[in-house]
This record gives structure tokens, sequence and C-alpha cells, in this order.
């Protein structure tokens, strides 16, 4: 028996309430094959004690079938999630005080439709009732004082915390509630690092069910500081369906499964267009976000046409999924997507 061995049966072993496997999560840190016996050593990020109970026994049920295997030993180290600060709520997922899910929209490249899919994700969601917060992460090319059309300044308050601005539902914070339309934002990484820290523990978001964070394209600085900033109860993967795309997606979900933040699926924007007599035409190809969710054993959360109406209101600073879904298909699709991401989030 070789360690090789042990490493391709443990991927028999999903981890609890994905299809991915403890490999691919990254989650295997060490396999030793001695004479009667085998060690392997898992490294689990989490608060909730069931998951690696559950690795635990789908381990031994993989590896103790094994021949020559000898004794199996299951280490499985448990690395706490972020502290939850104090006065933080009692589900003590996040640590932001008050947030109970914090969910990360995210791409390997620009262009996709990233904001456009968490502006009009947070608006779904708080259109049922949910308290939802939306940060824009993206320091670069903010982009969420257009889309809701806010042009105010925020206040602070007597602790010095940031108050968000409110639109359509939503508490939002944005570098570009702090800049002039056409100021750039010049800084380098350590100073990037802070502002983020800054909008995620320095604002003052409430009591929310939800806080959607829209990063920046790519895997950098900003990506990291987040992941080690507060506990992410999960990622969005934002594509296009064609390849050049579809290759830094695998980027983005390869980034999030080495810090062990668990990817809730892929969303397949700008799918297709649909004309007046309902024919569609796939602009960009067809069906690349469903073969690449395949591919990479991930759900397809959804899959998101493009129309006027959506361009035409995120210019005006009113989100398409304000629209009536009856009388809509993308806000109808944003509103099932919300209903995605509830399912997919742990106690959603």
């Amino acid at each position: 028996m070789t360690p090789e061995l042990i490493r391709d049966a443990l991927r028999q072993v999903r981890y609890p309430g994905f299809s991915r496997d403890i490999v691919s999560f990254g989650l295997v840190k060490e396999i030793t094959c001695d004479p009667g016996q085998t060690t392997v050593a898992i490294e689990v990020q989490t608060r909730d004690p069931k998951i690696p109970e559950q690795i635990f026994h789908d381990c031994h049920a993989i590896l103790d079938t094994l021949p020559d295997v000898g004794a199996v030993k299951v280490d499985i180290r448990i690395k706490d999630a972020p502290a939850a600060a104090a006065g933080a709520g009692s589900v003590g997922k996040s640590s932001i005080p008050g947030v109970k899910h914090i969910i990360a929209v995210a791409s390997g490249k620009g262009g996709v439709g990233k904001s456009t899919v968490a502006s009009n994700l947070a608006v779904a969601l708080a259109a049922t009732g949910d308290r939802v917060g939306l940060c824009d992460c993206d320091l670069y090319g903010p982009s969420m004082a257009k889309m809701f059309g806010i042009s105010e300044r925020p206040m602070a308050n007597d602790q010095d915390e940031i108050i968000p601005l409110e639109a359509c539902g939503v508490k939002l914070m944005s570098m570009g509630f702090l800049l002039e339309d056409s100021s750039p934002v010049i800084v380098r990484g350590p100073m990037a690092t802070r502002y983020t820290q800054q909008f995620l523990r320095q604002v003052a978001w409430g009591e929310l069910d939800y806080l959607i964070l829209d990063l920046p394209p790519g895997t950098g600085d900003i990506q990291l500081t987040i992941v080690q900033t507060v506990s992410v109860d999960g990622a969005v993967i934002v594509t296009t369906p064609q390849e050049v795309a579809l290759i830094d997606a695998r980027k983005a979900v390869s980034m999030f499964a080495k810090v062990n933040v668990p990817i809730l699926g892929l969303i397949e924007n700008m799918a297709w267009f649909e004309c007046d007599a309902g024919k569609r035409y796939h602009l960009f190809g067809d069906g690349g976000g469903v073969r690449e969710a395949q591919a990479l054993n991930l759900p397809l959360l959804g899959r998101i046409p493009i129309d006027i109406a959506t361009r035409e209101g995120g210019d005006a600073g009113r989100p398409v999924a304000l629209l009536p879904p009856d009388l809509n298909k993308v806000s109808a699709a944003f509103h099932e997507l919300a209903a995605g991401i509830r399912a997919a989030v742990p106690n959603g």
C-alpha cells in the first residue's frame, strides 16, 4: 500500500453537503504507510462537529476495506473558523457581529457580469424579507453606486463605524460612495488590504441574514484578505459560456478550494439573448457553464440570460430583479438563483 493509492481511495469521500471530495478540497494533509499501520492526517476548518465526525466515519468505511492497509488511523485536526467578534449573534458562523451568512460572489476574470449578478442576487434575496447587505469589495472598479443610483456619502456613528447606505431594501458599502465619479483608486496592496478589512469589520451592518461580497476579478490580495478576515459560508463563481472565461473560472474555484471556502456552485451569466419572437441566440457559446459545472462536479446554480432591461436597469440604478419575475425572464432567473443560494447555504 502506498500514499498515492490511499489518496486515490479518499477521493470517494465527499465533504458533507457537497459533491466534491476531501482530496480536491485540499483537506488531506499527510499520508504515511508504515508496516501494519496507515495514518491519514486531515485538516478541517469548521465549527460544526457533525462534519469531522462524518468525514472520520466515511474515511474508515473506505480505507478499512482496502487490502494490505493494516490498522487505519484517521487523524482529523479541526481548524476553527475565524472567531466571532464580541457581540456576535448566536449563529456564530461569521466573524461580523449580527451577520448570519457571508456569501462571496467571485469570478476568474472581469467582464462576466459579476457585479450585475451580485447586485441582483442581493435584491432578489431582500424581496422575500431577508435582511441583506452588499459590500462592494472591488476597490479599483467599484460599480454599486451606479447600479443602485446612489450619490450620497456615508456617515459615521458614535462608535466611528461607517453607516451603510440603503437602496432597494439592501444595505450597501462601496468605495464608489467615497469617491468622485472620475477619481481613480491608487493604492498598493497593503492599503487595499486595510480598506477591505475596514469595509468588513468597521461598517455598522447591523442584523443581516446575508452579507453578499462582490469580489474583484482574479485571485489576488483582496480575495485572500477576505477569507483570512471573516468566515465565508460559501462562494459562487460567475462565468460566461465561452472557454476564455471558463479557464479563469477554474482558477477561482481552485483558489477557494485551497483556502477551504466551500464552492456553492457556478452561475452561467449571459447564457443567451432571446428575441421578441422567442428565438434564443447564444452570443457567447452554448452551454459552456453547464459542461464546466459537470466537469468540476459542482452545482450549476443558475443560467442568467442577457436582455436590454438588465443593461438599462444597471445604468439607471434600478436592478432588473426589481421587476416582477412573471414579466421579465432575467428577473425570474435571479429570483430562482436566490432560492438556490438559500438552499445551498447550511441553515440558510
